[in-house]
């Protein structure tokens, strides 16, 4: 398949974009430079509707952006199910998790690890995040760099370094702030790049949606009687939901990227108000990433042919260079590359910030006490970080090593809903204990890799095989050792449902205010 050119039009149109997520970088380097809780927690400055786009980026990353239009393209709606999930947990997430991260004050998700079961828990849930999240920056890189490479002439190398490097520096310059601002831009550009994918594809298809809906109607392509069927050939809506409850739960209680937008708002409500944003950005997905994959089944079927042996994983990218015109097109590009550089960004913010305070100065802090206030560290990692990425990314690009690397991710991606099983347990029980929940959170992984790679589950039934354990035999062997857990019910109630209004005094602080009470 010979791979047309873009053109001046289009090349123009990604370069603004480029340019202008740049721009956004440089106007926030200086409030980022400010201190740590500038560069990682935006000093709280952030209005709702923008940290509910940043949420709604974060979560979704050029890979979505390709590979749900190609879900409904080859399948049917059904995966949609997992997005109706999001919204419904989001009056949970306000309930139970945000009064926790907000009480704590927390630059870290894993720093509730720490106070509600210890450091080693911290470090392990911190350690893992930071190495899920290095292999994940690195397909984020490479998967939309091979999709479009194979539709355009635009070269890998350059792809990459787009995409990558220039995450790399507006994430060193901007921050938290520029993170998030940059996020806002580009969650707009995928929507409107969506918006016009749709729109042209169903101009181009005699009949319009008439066709579309009669196609989609007569070949299955919306929703039928089989998607809830379990053990059925169509995917069984009810496991798909229950699975993206538990794959949810992890992302936005357990996993640093989202976690941290909570302290980037200035109150608790308003933290719970842009999960109320993410949630109907969330809703708008299923009609415009669903939709734009059963026009493009439509198109095909009636307006054009792929090529024979086409990868459908850049179904997205071939129809805007083959079919849009010049301009539309190099926005669709942009899209992709925004829907990318929003996860990357996030995730290398968030790296730095797991680097920097739950191991630097958890482990090394300043000798004379005094908090360090400057961001060199931090800017640091984040270059290391993304450089790293980047090169893994164009290494995979260049010998095809990609088995290899998501072999990576499957054994680190293990950990995630465990993770969401060990806060759970810290949040919604008493009795759990730091000996229960590791023990619980290893069998969890381990059993998911068993019912993966032994039994063959799909990867909900995974997902809920791995919550559902890690939650049970943590549970179980909390109690079995309640006496090695060697704390009261006065240390971990403020920590748990049961004493949400409670003030929590970190055991440093305790003892000093009741050796003051006693003198």
């Amino acid at each position: 398949m010979d791979a047309p050119g873009l053109g001046g039009l289009n090349w123009a149109v990604i370069i603004i974009y480029l340019l202008a997520t740049l721009a956004i970088g440089v106007w926030f380097t200086r409030k980022a430079g400010e201190s740590t809780d500038a560069f990682f927690r935006a000093d709280g400055r952030i209005p709702v509707w923008a940290a509910g786009f940043s949420i709604y980026a974060t979560t979704l990353s050029a890979i979505t952006f390709m590979s749900t239009p190609e879900q409904s393209f080859l399948n049917d709606w059904s995966y949609a199910a997992g997005n109706i999930a999001i919204f419904l947990l989001v009056p949970v997430l306000v309930a139970f998790y945000i009064p926790f991260f907000r009480k704590l004050d927390v630059t870290t998700a894993y720093e509730y690890l720490e106070a509600r079961f210890g450091p080693s828990i911290r470090v392990l849930g911190s350690v893992l995040f930071v190495l899920f999240h290095i292999g994940r920056v690195a397909i984020v890189v490479y998967l939309p760099t091979l999709a479009i490479s194979s539709v355009t002439d635009i070269s890998p190398a350059l792809i990459a370094a787009a995409v990558g490097v220039l995450s790399v520096i507006y994430t060193f310059l901007g921050g938290m702030e520029g993170v998030i601002w940059s996020d806002v831009a580009q969650a707009i550009i995928l929507l409107v790049g969506a918006g016009v994918i749709l729109v042209f594809g169903i101009a181009a298809i005699d009949g319009g949606m008439a066709t579309v809906a009669s196609d989609a109607a007569n070949d299955g392509k919306f929703i039928t009687a089989d998607n809830w069927t379990i053990g059925g050939a169509a995917a069984a809506i009810p496991i798909i939901f229950l699975g993206s409850v538990f794959n949810n739960l992890h992302q936005y209680t357990a996993s640093q990227d989202v976690v941290q937008r909570y302290q980037t708002t200035d109150s608790p409500k308003a933290a719970a108000r842009s999960l109320m944003v993410n949630g109907f950005l969330a809703l708008l997905t299923i009609p415009l990433f669903y939709g734009i994959g059963t026009v493009l089944y439509s198109y095909y079927r009636h307006a054009g042919s792929l090529p024979e042996d086409f990868n459908t994983s850049a179904l997205v990218p071939y129809f805007a260079v083959n079919v849009l015109p010049a301009g539309i097109s190099g926005l669709l590009i942009a899209a992709i590359f925004a829907a990318a550089q929003s996860t990357i960004s996030s995730s290398l913010n968030s790296i730095s910030a797991c680097v920097t305070v739950d191991l630097r100065d958890r482990f090394f802090p300043p000798r004379d006490g005094v908090a360090r206030s400057g961001v060199g560290f931090s800017r640091m990692v984040i270059v290391v970080v993304g450089a790293a990425s980047v090169a893994v990314a164009l290494y995979l690009v260049a010998t095809d090593q990609a088995e290899t690397w998501d072999l990576f991710l499957s054994i680190t991606g293990l950990f995630g809903v465990p993770l969401a099983g060990v806060f759970a347990l810290g949040i919604f029980t008493k009795r759990a204990n730091t000996f229960g929940v590791l023990s619980g959170l290893l069998l969890g992984a381990g059993l998911a890799w068993y019912v993966q790679n032994i039994i063959g589950l799909n990867p909900f039934a995974i997902s809920i095989v791995a919550f559902v354990a890690s939650v049970v035999l943590g549970y179980v062997i909390s109690l079995l050792t309640g006496s090695l857990a060697g704390r009261t019910d006065r240390d971990v109630l403020p920590l748990t449902i049961y004493g949400k209004r409670e003030t929590y005094v970190p055991p440093s602080d305790r003892g000093f205010s009741e050796a003051e009470s006693r003198s």
